[in-house]
């Protein structure tokens, strides 16, 4: 049986198959790639999760098993309703790493994703039932939870980092410049110049 650490439960909040699920996807994706796990920039997934779709908790297992986060600027969504990723390292190519359809139909019909169905919160799932499907996910071989394909001509460019910030001249609080905008002759903020893209977040597709 694979293994993960107790403390993937921990920092995701709860116990679910999908962080599981999510942990061995970065850890398939590593391996493919050669690589090991990324302590400061040099990985970079994006993941195809969206909104509202209890799969995302995936994204918390690759971060965990990759160290490629969000808040390290490495992980970035496209919000295509998929239970998929694409790893990509500067020097050794990249992976799509996806979830079979098989895996996927065979998970569905665990009393856990009923009880969610239902509404009911996944830290409030009996333990049990919980275990049941993590340890499907655990049992199952790589291959049984994922297609990988390699993608060679993959290209991306990070941002750069930055450290040069100023203060909007409306709101009064600092703005790393390259999000700056000039509003009637002032430097200002995203929010104060009405440019913002919050909305679009906010009002996508339920």
């Amino acid at each position: 049986m694979y293994s993960v650490p107790e403390w993937l439960f921990e920092f995701h909040g709860h116990r679910c198959p999908f962080s599981v699920m999510g942990y061995r996807m970065g850890a398939v994706a590593l391996r493919e790639l050669g690589i090991e796990r990324c302590y400061d920039h040099d990985l970079f997934i994006f993941s195809e999760m969206g909104v509202g779709h209890p799969q995302g908790c995936l994204q918390d297992g690759i971060q965990a098993s990759t160290s490629a986060t969000f808040g390290k600027g490495q992980m970035h969504k496209l919000y295509l309703g998929k239970v998929a990723a694409t790893f990509y390292h500067p020097t050794n190519d990249a992976v799509r790493v996806y979830l079979r359809n098989e895996f996927a139909d065979k998970i569905g019909s665990y009393e856990f994703f009923k009880l969610r169905k239902q509404g009911v919160a996944p830290s409030k799932v009996p333990s049990d039932v919980s275990q049941e499907v993590i340890d499907l996910v655990l049992n199952a071989s790589d291959e049984e939870l994922f297609k990988v394909d390699r993608i060679p001509d993959f290209k991306f460019k990070p941002v750069g980092a930055s450290f040069n910030k100023a203060k909007c001249e409306i709101c009064g609080e600092y703005v790393f410049e390259r999000y700056l905008r000039i509003k009637d002759g002032k430097k200002v903020c995203l929010s104060c110049s009405g440019q913002t893209n919050v909305d679009a977040l906010l009002n996508a597709p339920r």
